[in-house]
């Protein structure tokens, strides 16, 4: 039977603009007030430790993609460079990480177009979100990238616009803090305390490593890939630390206010844009995040599907998930099947007060968990399998191994309820694993 292969029809721009569209060029606006008030004004500095800390997981996808480039990612490093059953958790802990941003992305969306429109229930646009990007998404691969270079455009755009406007504000009426402070602090610098935030900051980052799932429909081999990756790292960082050294300055409460003020940090971001510039650059802004959310999940969903093909090609999955439409060139099946988990997820989330808090305290842990089992794969095929291949000790064991520190660090770091349930989905990962196992030892019998 021939193995399904997928269409290399994506150059790097539409590589970087998937990667871009999962993280959305405006992450930091939700978590601005928190990362504000935790590390005591020090929030453009924040971003910039947390784009460095970043750097080692990207550093490891970008040697891993150039030696298994497979669309199963993560899942197809650990499964070469550490084993099967290591593959297999990397790939069922991603898929956590890769089913349920999306449906975070279209529950914020629906709820942000609920505040435009609140005659219609956020539900009811979550649901449309995810039918209008599916369908995007059966169209093919070239036509969804195209369509998400436009939204992107129309996102960085819109936070162009703010750049503007913030700097055209701060030229005439001058900074609310000193001009230092968002890489400084206020009242003195905290180390710990900034170190204390990046561990929430990294979240802002997850979605740049989707841009491996497209590893078999790359124009350019590879190479592009890797390259693609490094990219949408080092553009997402320049790009939040831009947005959130202006907001600090046009604050007009401290970071110790804010800290006073759990309430007030979800909106902070809103409120200095609405206080400094206008209402109509807040209005522009939440519109822009709206749409953008969407988007964003129609990468997440995109790779989403490519993971589950992966792993069905892998005979780790359901084998009619990894059959490859002939027409448009992709996983039909994998998409539908992840957009029909996304759809229940966001659904039921969307339809409970605390269903937004739930999904998002779970959301990172399978993509921490994957990048942790990314980072031994590193070691395990330069280090162990093929030592002689031009191996470093510096690149294949250093640089990983940090990597895995920092990784652990901010799975350290997380919510309680949010290790609980990366902890039970693993057990039922391994009980899946054990079923596995156990029917094949019984045809073999």
């Amino acid at each position: 039977m021939a193995t399904a292969k997928l269409r290399r029809t994506l150059g790097l721009r539409d590589l970087v603009v998937y990667g871009l569209l999962f993280i959305a060029p405006m992450a930091p606006v939700g978590v601005f007030g928190s990362l504000d008030a935790r590390s005591h004004g020090a929030v453009a500095l924040v971003y910039v430790v947390a784009t460095v800390a970043m750097a080692f997981t990207a550093f490891s996808y970008a040697l891993m993609v150039r030696v298994v480039p497979q669309a199963g990612s993560v899942f197809a490093y650990a499964r070469a460079g550490l084993g099967p059953v290591p593959g297999f958790v990397a790939g069922w802990m991603a898929m956590l990480d890769y089913l349920l941003i999306p449906a975070v992305a279209y529950l914020f969306s629906g709820i942000a177009l609920h505040a435009l429109v609140p005659a219609v229930s956020p539900w009811v646009f979550t649901t449309v979100a995810v039918v209008l990007t599916t369908a995007l998404n059966m169209c093919g691969v070239r036509a969804a990238a195209l369509v998400g270079f436009l939204v992107l455009a129309m996102e960085i755009a819109v936070l162009l616009v703010f750049v503007g406007a913030a700097v055209v504000v701060l030229v005439r009426h001058g900074a609310s803090r000193g001009l230092a402070s968002p890489f400084t602090g206020q009242g003195g610098f905290s180390g710990t305390a900034v170190l204390g935030a990046v561990s929430v900051a990294v979240l802002s980052y997850l979605g740049f490593d989707a841009i491996a799932a497209f590893a078999e429909e790359s124009s350019g081999g590879s190479r592009r890939v890797a390259r693609a990756v490094l990219c949408c790292l080092a553009l997402a960082g320049a790009l939040f630390v831009v947005q959130t050294y202006l907001a600090a300055l046009l604050t007009q409460r401290s970071a110790a206010a804010l800290a006073a003020d759990p309430a007030g940090q979800g909106s902070a971001f809103y409120d200095a844009v609405e206080a400094g510039v206008g209402d109509w650059l807040h209005q522009l802004v939440a519109a822009s995040k709206a749409i953008g959310a969407a988007f964003a999940a129609l990468a997440g969903q995109a790779a989403a599907g490519r993971l589950l093909f992966a792993m069905a090609r892998e005979r780790r999955l359901p084998g009619a998930l990894s059959k490859v439409d002939p027409r448009s060139g992709v996983p039909r099946r994998a998409l539908l099947a992840a957009a029909v988990v996304t759809l229940a997820a966001a659904v039921w989330a969307a339809r409970r007060a605390d269903g937004l808090d739930r999904l998002v305290s779970v959301v990172a842990i399978g993509a921490l968990t994957a990048f942790a089992l990314l980072h031994l794969s590193v070691v395990g095929w330069f280090a162990v399998r093929h030592r002689d291949a031009g191996f470093s000790a510096v690149r294949h064991v250093a640089v990983p191994v940090l990597g895995l520190a920092v990784t652990a660090a901010v799975i350290a770091a997380a919510a309680r309820t949010a290790q609980w349930a990366g902890l039970g989905w693993l057990g039922l990962g391994l009980l899946v694993l054990a079923a596995q196992r156990g029917g094949r030892t019984m045809r073999a019998a």
